[in-house]
């Protein structure tokens, strides 16, 4: 267990100084998150009585942040791959380092920076007309955190199977489009007609993303939170397990 530590903090030390030497590609993520609420938020405040809420942002945000969650960490494999072309992958596998770790430290910075975003993305709604107790906002992060290490676990997976961006951005824009339309990061499926509710109903995003809304208006103890809560602990689970047997098997 101590050197699993000690090879995840060297490996997460590594890759957050990677992070802070390129800034460029932290601000291009969360541009897109802050246009959506400065652009896209105030056409919703005439609104709020149909979305079943007298606060639009309390719709807004919470999806604004899932959609943070998956896709700020989808895209993380293409660092990897990069890695992975200049031999840097190869040389840790000939390392004593637990594999385990070199997964985990690259999650665990991933994490680390969904956070500062998603709290930065709190805070520039709040003087827009952004409402939510303090307690809903630290659980919708605590959750977002969750849903981040899922995908960038599947991401670097994913990655190191296709070592190729020419295979993995195809893969993940054809994942992507079908995910913002059905899970409802934009606007509740309540709006959607009913045959649109039931295909959306089994996308489990759909479920995380209710259970972020519900969060930000203090509906802790409804089993809208806790099955969107439940379903994101399951996605970290087969995540990483997905992650964790492909760095082992990369590395045999």
């Amino acid at each position: 267990m101590r050197t699993l530590m000690r090879d995840t903090g060297t490996v997460f030390m590594r890759a957050l100084r990677m992070s802070l030497r390129n800034p460029a590609w932290l601000v291009i993520m969360m541009m897109q998150p802050i246009l959506y609420i400065v652009l896209f938020g105030p056409l919703l405040k005439p609104l709020s009585g149909q979305l079943g809420a007298g606060n639009a942002y309390q719709i807004f945000v919470p999806g604004i942040l899932v959609q943070l969650g998956i896709f700020g960490s989808l895209f993380v494999g293409f660092g990897l791959i990069a890695e992975y072309r200049a031999g840097v992958i190869e040389s840790q596998r000939v390392t004593p380092a637990s594999r385990t770790a070199l997964l985990l430290g690259r999650v665990l910075r991933d994490v680390v920076v969904l956070l500062v975003q998603g709290t930065l993305l709190v805070l520039v709604s709040l003087p827009l007309g952004l409402k939510a107790p303090f307690l809903g906002v630290v659980l919708t992060l605590v959750v977002i955190a969750l849903l981040g290490a899922a995908f960038a676990s599947v991401s670097y997976a994913l990655a190191l199977t296709l070592k190729s961006e020419d295979a993995f951005a195809p893969l993940l824009n054809a994942f992507v489009l079908p995910v913002l339309l059905l899970s409802g990061i934009l606007l509740p499926m309540t709006l959607a007609p009913g045959w649109l509710q039931a295909i959306s109903d089994i996308n489990p995003l759909k479920h995380v993303v209710e259970g972020a809304r519900a969060l930000f208006v203090g509906g802790y103890g409804t089993s809208t939170a806790w099955w969107g809560a439940g379903l994101t602990v399951a996605m970290v689970v087969l995540g990483w397990a997905f992650g964790v047997r492909r760095f082992r098997r990369e590395s045999s």
